[in-house]
């Protein structure tokens, strides 16, 4: 799971069209995909109060949801 630095998810809603502010959690290797689709859980790897599904296109959020 990717940790994404948003406060909420509508900021990261709001975030289409940028590159992704994160941080990697898992102990066996990096799970970020400049292009594809994968979970990611907010505000904080510390603080899970929301999760979504993100799709990346050329390093840029395409789709949230």
């Amino acid at each position: 799971m990717i940790a994404a630095y948003y406060s909420t998810k509508k900021l990261l809603k709001a975030a289409v069209g940028q590159s992704l502010s994160y941080g990697e959690t898992s102990i066996f290797g990096k799970e970020f995909k400049a292009d594809g689709k994968f979970c990611v859980v907010g505000p904080s790897e510390y603080q899970r109060k929301w999760y979504a599904t993100i799709t990346m296109e050329n390093g840029l959020i395409k789709r949230v949801s």
